[in-house]
């Protein structure tokens, strides 16, 4: 018999991290299956419950200056449980207008904590070496944070384009999977379809490099033709290019 044969689905399983052919123990699954879904489910509960470390986070990112944000949803418990209050910013928090900025960036913890750690200070470090000659503010550090905080940490800085780098909710293959979410003039009220996203940046997925590139694709485009979100995409050659504006 061959391997094949004996696994029809060896050939399959080296090419996706997808739970396929598990195989059967009398009426249930194999014990190995069955630990390894579990180590998976408490990997994801971990991330969403972890609490990042942002003072390692800003030695990290030094000399690059840092501001701490907090949102409006006290502690995780009720930032899971509120994810309204997350989307708005600690007022206190916020700086007094100042010097205006192309661009402001957020880190911001969201639904991993495991992924902002791993992965946001590499990838900040990925886009830096892109962006040439436009002006960043300090680097906001959102904690208990969703996308949308990052409106209005950015518009307080008075930038133009706001990149979120986020924690995005765990699977069971991969718990700390970063996203990057950009917004070409960031204020309170921006709806999603207003964004773009980079997502999947992890080990197994988008390297640093290839994300830093299609953001700072985004972001140049953004500036030029002053948007961003469903009216601007990325087409297979790697350029951007704008859709016709659809009046509502």
């Amino acid at each position: 018999m061959t391997p094949f044969e004996r696994d029809p689905f060896a050939r399959f399983r080296n090419a996706t991290r997808a739970r396929i052919g598990l195989g059967r123990a009398g009426d249930a699954l194999p014990t190995s299956a069955i630990l390894d879904f579990q180590l998976a489910h408490a990997r994801a509960r971990d991330a969403v419950h972890g609490q990042v470390d942002f003072v390692a986070l800003a030695k990290q990112l030094a000399p690059v200056p840092t501001i701490r944000i907090r949102s409006r949803a006290k502690d995780r418990t009720i930032y899971l449980a509120r994810p309204d209050l997350g989307r708005q910013t600690n007022a206190a928090d916020l700086p007094s207008p100042g010097d205006r900025y192309d661009i402001a960036f957020i880190i911001a913890d969201g639904l991993s904590a495991s992924a902002v750690e791993h992965h946001a200070v590499p990838l900040f470090n990925a886009c830096m070496k892109r962006l040439g000659a436009f002006s960043v503010a300090p680097v906001i550090l959102g904690e208990q944070a969703r996308v949308a905080f990052g409106d209005e940490a950015a518009a307080a800085f008075g930038a133009e384009v706001a990149i979120v780098l986020i924690g995005e909710r765990p699977g069971l293959s991969v718990p700390d999977s970063l996203g990057a979410y950009i917004t070409f003039r960031p204020q309170s009220g921006r709806r999603d379809s207003e964004r773009n996203c980079i997502s999947n940046i992890h080990a197994d997925g988008l390297s640093y490099e290839v994300a830093a590139d299609k953001i700072v694709w985004i972001v140049r485009e953004a500036l030029r033709l002053q948007l961003t979100g469903v009216d601007l995409k990325e087409n297979a050659e790697g350029a951007i290019e704008a859709l016709p504006h659809q009046e509502a």
